[in-house]
């Protein structure tokens, strides 16, 4: 029992014989082609061209998984061991395809950039542990394989993805991400922090009470935030729209909206009240100015009528909270 508690999980590449490292070897590439088809299929809808490159990798180390099988049987016989990458210690992981189709596009090529130096490091190791010429002479074609002059990766690129394609690619990626994220969230934001002014500094104003007034902020922003949060995940599910998950819509909006409410109710938690009020109104410039701002950076709004339409609107309720705290 307790050398099983004591015996390690993985081996060492250095403790693989050679028909493993061979085994290992079919095996990964099998994994990685999986990976690159999975890839394609992500990508497929909004990137066609840089899914096709995908699909050519796929097909690429699918001719490399027979050449080791070839070599694997020519040397071994055709019962091949079962050793995948999890078995061995230091093994680069791959992830599962439930985590690739939430991968944005730059994220999938960086992997793929990475898998294939894994690949490359990995043959060099194998070739170097490997006595058999012919098989180490295949090892050592797959390391080169695996790092030409330029990845394969790239080369597929030049040829499927130029230059003005990536960028429409890439245009298309930001245009999700504003789409998914920074829409909702700069709702939520203009929402959490333009529509709680009023109560909380009329309750402030009005109770000249830190604590009262922050359970008035803490309410106000939390019930706007579950307000517009399902809002936004109920009233589209973007599938027509393409503005991408309702959940994560939803979550950004929400999230955004109670932080917009929070950054001004915040500060009531110091007791002095003018002390807390002077924080709390220098906080509510700062969150219309950086809404002015996101605006300006992801919208394309003019920065100066963004800040003139945020910062005056912010202004008007403000002015109103105070004038209803003090009535």
């Amino acid at each position: 029992m307790f050398s099983r508690l004591l015996r390690p999980g993985k081996r060492s590449l250095e403790s693989l014989s050679e028909q493993e490292i061979l085994a290992l070897a079919i095996s990964s590439e099998e994994d990685d082609g999986r990976i690159y088809l999975a890839y394609a299929d992500a990508l497929r809808d909004a990137y066609p061209r840089s899914a096709r490159v995908f699909e050519e990798m796929a097909a690429e180390e699918s001719h490399h998984r027979q050449m080791l099988i070839d070599r694997h049987i020519a040397r071994f016989g055709d019962r091949i061991p079962l050793v995948r990458r999890e078995f061995v210690r230091d093994f680069p992981e791959r992830k599962p395809d439930w985590l690739i189709h939430n991968m944005p596009i730059e994220k999938i090529r960086d992997q793929a950039e990475a898998m294939e130096e894994a690949a490359h490091r990995f043959y060099l190791e194998a070739a170097a542990r490997t006595e058999d010429a012919a098989t180490r002479k295949l090892l050592g074609d797959l390391a080169l394989a695996e790092k030409s002059h330029e990845s394969l990766a790239r080369r597929l690129g030049e040829e499927h993805t130029p230059l003005d394609v990536k960028a429409e690619e890439d245009q298309t990626a930001r245009r999700q991400f504003v789409l998914t994220y920074v829409q909702p969230g700069l709702a939520g934001l203009m929402d959490g922090s333009v529509s709680t002014l009023a109560p909380i500094f009329a309750a402030a104003f009005a109770t000249q009470d830190t604590w009262q007034t922050f359970l008035v902020g803490l309410s106000a922003s939390v019930g706007a935030g579950i307000s517009m949060g399902f809002t936004e995940a109920a009233h589209d599910d973007g599938k027509l729209s393409g503005r991408g998950s309702p959940v994560k819509r939803g979550l950004a909006s929400g999230i955004m909206t109670a932080l917009g409410g929070l950054g001004h109710a915040l500060p009531y938690l110091i007791p002095n009240f003018m002390l807390a009020t002077t924080i709390a109104v220098f906080v509510v410039f700062v969150e219309l100015w950086a809404i002015a701002f996101i605006q300006n950076r992801y919208m394309e709004t003019p920065f100066l009528r963004a800040a003139m339409q945020v910062v005056l609107g912010g202004s008007l309720v403000l002015a109103a909270g105070v004038l209803i705290g003090n009535a």
